[in-house]
């Protein structure tokens, strides 16, 4: 028993069945639920959505205005994939602030790894995949103690370590997801594999291109645009990489609707790990600063990429937003007490109520000295009404705000 009405008809005690607008675009990650709570309602009266449809059947404090005559049943097909299962829990063991520490570790030696790799493809020497392997293994091992940590921490590049942090964050990205779409354990490392090698094509780009600090000329793209059969052809020389990897690092720039490269694969013809790769590769990209172009934050980024239609897996992005959180650590947001904050820790099992370090008033357009807010906490009554642009704010100590432990 399906109806539809305007939001100001909606009520306490009424089921909502879909909430009619894109996930990213309302503070619930639920888009079905008994509505009980006041502050719930109110966030759903403010947060521009016009429309909602409700369950007569499930409902318990049905208003007399709203009659419980049999209705047609809509079409749902809004609703985020994962949206009605509960969040999948992790096998986190320690905390993020515990874990930060190796994961800097990690990335510095998983760093210099990647560098000599990639310098063996560059001078054409037999790439050996030992160090990758127990690379792969120590990422996999940060990522299972706290999945948060090391993916957060690779986000910081500097121009000369792009093309090898941007492997490992990759990579980590990679295993996290798999985890949480429950692969098996060989798929998971397949994953790290296909996530860690996946650019080693663009040791075959001469410098002057794949470091140019402007934007690339059509001829220049071109050549860049070679970088996934170059890679590909060059992996398939191991006998140890398993071809899933190899098809990986050659479709990662595939989209959804056919219209990537280099194969123009259509949907189910792009492989499970290409999938997965071509949202962990765009992903770390754009929230990365580059030298023609200043990252976007990690929840804006999200917002942007799931605009993107046709680009993506829509299931796959649905898990990976899942994997980094509706608002990734190191996300700016506006909270309900019009301050300005950066999330600083994912609450497991609650997307939508991070940790938060408030650094930021908005009615005396000052810093105020900085507090950490959980979210989640029962006896807190602020929210995040809003992602806030980096660009926009350009505070230039986002990164030392969440890296600090209080």
């Amino acid at each position: 028993m399906i109806k539809k009405i305007p939001i100001n008809e909606l009520q306490l005690g009424m089921y909502v069945h879909d909430l009619h607008s894109s996930w990213l675009n309302h503070p619930f990650w639920k888009s079905s639920f008994l509505l009980e709570d006041q502050d719930e309602l109110d966030k759903l009266r403010s947060c521009g959505i016009k429309t909602v449809s409700i369950d007569l059947s499930q409902s318990k404090l049905v208003s007399p205005a709203i009659s419980p005559v049999p209705q047609k049943v809509e079409s749902i097909g809004g609703a985020p994939p994962f949206a009605k299962q509960p969040i999948a829990s992790t096998s986190t063991n320690i905390s993020f602030r515990e874990e930060l520490k190796q994961a800097r570790r990690t990335c510095s030696m998983a760093m210099r790894e990647v560098s000599t790799l990639f310098s063996q493809a560059r001078m054409g020497k037999a790439i050996s995949m030992d160090g990758a392997e127990d690379t792969v293994k120590q990422i996999r091992g940060s990522v299972s103690r706290n999945p948060q940590a090391l993916i957060t921490l690779a986000r910081l590049k500097t121009a000369d370590s792009y093309t090898y942090m941007h492997s490992v964050a990759v990579c980590a990205l990679m295993i996290a997801l798999a985890k949480e779409l429950k692969l098996n354990d060989r798929m998971v490392e397949n994953a790290g594999r296909a996530g860690l090698m996946h650019d080693v094509g663009k040791m075959m780009v001469p410098d002057k291109i794949l470091n140019k600090p402007d934007r690339l000329t059509s001829e220049e793209f071109a050549i860049i645009r070679e970088h996934p059969e170059r890679g590909a052809e060059l992996l398939g020389q191991i006998e140890t990489i398993p071809a899933e990897v190899i098809d990986a690092c050659r479709h990662h720039h595939e989209k959804m609707d056919g219209t990537g490269y280099p194969g123009k694969q259509k949907g189910k013809e792009i492989s499970l790990l290409s999938r997965m790769a071509a949202v962990c590769d765009v992903y770390d990209a754009i929230t990365s600063d580059r030298p023609y172009k200043k990252g976007w934050g990690p929840a804006e980024s999200l917002q942007r990429m799931a605009s993107w239609e046709g680009h993506f897996d829509k299931k796959i992005f649905q898990a990976f937003v899942k994997t980094v959180g509706i608002y990734p650590v190191g996300s700016l947001v506006r909270l309900k007490s019009q301050h300005l904050a950066v999330v600083v820790e994912q609450n497991e099992g609650n997307l939508v109520s991070p940790v938060v370090k408030i650094f930021f008033s908005l009615r005396s357009d000052l810093p105020v000295k900085p507090r950490l807010l959980d979210l989640a906490n029962k006896n807190n009554s602020d929210t995040i009404v809003g992602r806030e642009s980096h660009s926009k704010w350009n505070f230039p100590y986002l990164d030392e705000l969440w890296q600090e432990s209080t």
